[in-house]
């Protein structure tokens, strides 16, 4: 399929694609505790890594190689059971973690070393362009296109890019161009007005980049990057680290370095916060990612589960996944993850569940009970709002959660609360009457 009309299609048979599974998500953290930054729960029934696996299985790119190297058995047990490519399709998504060898003790010290250690995989392979993507963000992309604009501008590296406003800019990589779309400067996280307006981008060149604001915008890095073969291998012959940081800036005076503008929903999810606001706006009626747009439909592990129930509960602006029960409970602006049982009397408001790896037996409710420890999932008569329910919590009845009132950051031993927002950990036990 061709992103031009007319236009012979782009080959994909000649990509091989590289996520970058991330750190310890220190920022993601306690959702990132126990496990990969790329295993944590999105919108209910997904998880992280399905937004750029769905992105490269719906251009075409059937080869991807995941990069991780924290926490890694969920991610594991998902991905194989998640996507799974017949014999003759040639397809794989396969998991590199980072190992210790004898010559070797140390961890992906970066994106650009995690790509070096694992070149030796890589260059088995019979491929003409390396896409690298991250997998930590919510946006759609057709990467055809990105391989194309690659293709025809004779790029050696490209990078995409999206316009942002000034206010974004100081907290993103900002690329300057020139009128054929090269970049020619690159400066992360500018902070001095002075810099600022030296990076902005010529109101005159919006129409020919496609973009339809006269705003005043600059191009940041969206950390999705497309490199040749022999440009990598070169690139990567030094100690450098990390691709945003040292690897693309020296390689601007070097190479052939374009940028490709997209102009789409992408948002970067690296804090609890923007974890917290991304989930909350898919319950808008308008929501800025669309799931149920099934021209590039997400793809993830198939479940298994019944429909839910809903026994007389309020329900307004939420989403509630399969296999829940949920009483007459009142829920408003909240996402309900799998699994989840929610009795009488409760009311969430703006709370993300992330739901149960299981269900209880009725003998296993019996014996906590008698321990008066509370069952799977959230008791009656309970408030909650402004916060996220890591998966296998108990939450007993009579139970208040919400952060008004307290400091931004807080480690307890029953809950979190990070940028605002209270965090039950996974597993946590919360008995009855608790006020948080």
């Amino acid at each position: 399929m061709s992103s031009h009309t007319g236009r012979q299609s782009v080959n994909t048979s000649n990509v091989l694609s590289v996520i970058m599974g991330g750190g310890q998500g220190t920022r993601l953290f306690p959702l990132t505790k126990e496990r990969a930054k790329p295993a944590v729960p999105l919108a209910g029934k997904y998880r992280l890594v399905d937004i750029p696996i769905s992105n490269c299985i719906n251009s075409g790119l059937r080869r991807i190689y995941l990069l991780t190297q924290f926490n890694s058995a969920s991610l594991h047990r998902h991905i194989s059971q998640s996507y799974k490519f017949d014999h003759f399709s040639g397809g794989f998504v396969e998991i590199l973690a980072a190992e210790q060898t004898f010559t070797d003790t140390s961890w992906y010290q970066g994106t650009a070393d995690a790509v070096r250690k694992n070149m030796i995989h890589f260059m088995n392979h019979d491929w003409d362009y390396l896409l690298i993507l991250s997998g930590d963000q919510l946006y759609r992309m057709d990467f055809r296109k990105v391989i194309e604009a690659h293709s025809d501008s004779e790029a050696e590296i490209t990078i995409a890019t999206i316009p942002v406003r000034r206010p974004d800019a100081q907290s993103l990589g900002i690329m300057q161009t020139d009128e054929q779309g090269r970049i020619v400067r690159f400066v992360e996280k500018p902070k001095d007005p002075a810099v600022l307006d030296s990076l902005r981008l010529d109101p005159s060149w919006h129409e020919s980049l496609g973009i339809e604001s006269q705003d005043e915008l600059f191009l940041a890095s969206m950390g999705i990057y497309v490199f040749n073969r022999s440009v990598i291998k070169k690139l990567l012959e030094n100690p450098h680290t990390d691709f945003g940081k040292h690897i693309i800036p020296m390689a601007i005076g070097s190479h052939r370095v374009h940028s490709t503008v997209f102009q789409g929903y992408w948002e970067d999810i690296g804090t609890i916060r923007s974890f917290f606001e991304a989930n909350l706006d898919v319950t808008n009626e308008q929501p800025r990612f669309n799931f149920f747009d099934m021209s590039a439909p997400i793809f993830s592990r198939p479940s298994f589960l019944p429909g839910s129930k809903i026994n007389g509960a309020q329900i307004d602006h939420a989403v509630i996944s399969d296999g829940c029960i949920i009483n007459r409970a009142s829920i408003t602006h909240s996402i309900v993850g799998v699994r989840c049982n929610v009795d009488s009397g409760t009311v969430l408001n703006r709370v993300i569940l992330l739901g149960s790896d299981y269900y209880e037996s009725q003998r296993s409710i019996e014996v906590s009970k008698e321990k008066g420890i509370p069952r799977l999932g959230i008791g009656s008569n309970s408030r909650i709002e402004n916060t996220i329910v890591d998966k296998n919590a108990r939450i007993g009845s009579n139970v208040q959660i919400s952060p008004a009132g307290k400091p931004d950051n807080v480690d307890h031993p029953l809950y979190f609360i990070r940028d605002g927002i209270v965090v039950i950990p996974k597993n946590a036990v919360i008995p009855d009457g608790t006020i948080i």
